[in-house]
């Protein structure tokens, strides 16, 4: 990375960490769902009105993952969220499409979400059920999503449909608005921590022509493209995630006191701490390297993206776990950060895929030479 990239990605950090407006009224989660859509279209404008939801480079995404997401899950979500959902029309979109959209996008006035998983589908992209079918000068969509981000937030979805039986030339990707005729009633799920999520039905969903991302059957090198870029990015959530972690560890450790005299003077704490901090550094290194060959543009980035991703999330959910331990029973309770954290990690081992299905990728691509 040259110096001026350097010092532009460490300022773009700086600046999310010196919002002073980021972090949830009273400093309190919001609990349900009214109260994480507010906090949703709030954290937005706020990242709207300081320049933070035009397009970035991968190495600015993952160091404003790694800033919000040390202030709030949530944040993180909301800034994330409009890139992904919107991603597949910068990449693969028409003028007239990025013209619509991305403008307001980039505003927080539009929502954006990404609709690929369903409940037979989801590491698997090409077990994808819900069909697309021409008809006239529009398409026809049924079937169903599940565990969409921003469901019933949306003002618009990247949806993926099969337009085919092939199972990876079938795919194909379209903008699904909510008020299209067809789209039914979304459903909200509870996940552990915060986060809008849900999921919903397509029947005779009917959407115009204009609204196909690419063309027909390019679905899959669609959605990948969107993966492969945002994938780095869920490793640098989770390195913000890690430091925040770290940080009120340190603090505890000072503050606290057990047999006359801080926890920090422990060794055996001590060496806990060293693994912590170590492992993150090694992780948030493989984050910089995966970024790094993205915005290279090399045409595979599939290995470092996926040891990225692996890594950070797996040692952010071994350094959470760690700093709730050291906390004995105050580290369980309810509003603590740690706690708020140990449940912000979690699905980071899961989605852009699980971890399980990132060392199969790894191991592939090391065969493959």
């Amino acid at each position: 990375m040259t110096d001026r990239a350097s010092s532009a990605v460490a300022a773009l950090r700086e600046k999310i960490l010196a919002l002073s407006n980021l972090d949830p009224p009273g400093g309190e989660e919001p609990e349900g769902v009214e109260a994480e859509d507010r906090e949703i279209r709030r954290v937005l404008k706020v990242l709207s009105a300081a320049g933070l939801l035009a397009e970035l480079s991968n190495r600015e995404v993952c160091a404003a993952r790694e800033a919000l997401s040390f202030r709030s899950g949530l944040a993180d979500v909301a800034f994330v969220m409009q890139g992904l959902g919107s991603a597949a029309i910068s990449f693969h979109g028409t003028s007239a499409q990025k013209e619509a959209y991305l403008p307001r996008v980039a505003a927080g006035e539009c929502i954006a979400a990404l609709a690929l998983t369903e409940p037979g589908a989801g590491s698997d992209l090409t077990a994808i059920a819900t069909r697309a079918r021409r008809e006239g000068d529009g398409y026809i969509l049924d079937g169903e999503k599940t565990l969409i981000s921003n469901a019933g937030l949306a003002g618009m979805y990247t949806l993926f449909a099969r337009t085919s039986e092939d199972r990876r030339l079938g795919l194909s990707a379209f903008i699904v608005e909510p008020g299209d005729s067809g789209f039914s009633r979304v459903e909200r799920l509870r996940g552990l921590a915060p986060h809008p999520i849900g999921r919903f039905s397509l029947r005779d969903c009917r959407v115009p022509a204009s609204r196909l991302i690419g063309k027909e059957g390019q679905g899959l090198g669609v959605a990948l493209s969107v993966l492969d870029f945002y994938r780095p990015t869920v490793g640098a959530a989770a390195i913000g995630i890690a430091r925040r972690a770290i940080v009120e560890t340190v603090t505890h450790l000072k503050s606290r006191r057990q047999f006359g005299a801080p926890l920090a003077d422990l060794q055996g704490l001590q060496f806990l701490l060293a693994d912590m901090a170590t492992e993150t550094e090694a992780a948030a290194l493989l984050v910089a390297r995966a970024a790094a060959a993205v915005d290279e543009g090399r045409p595979r980035t599939t290995l470092e993206s996926a040891m990225a991703k692996l890594h950070a999330t797996e040692t952010a959910q071994k350094v959470v776990d760690a700093a709730v331990q050291m906390r004995g029973g105050f580290g369980v309770i309810r509003g603590s950060v740690v706690e708020r954290l140990y449940r912000e990690v979690r699905a980071l081992r899961i989605y852009e895929g699980a971890s399980e299905v990132q060392k199969v990728v790894i191991a592939r691509e090391i065969l493959r030479g």
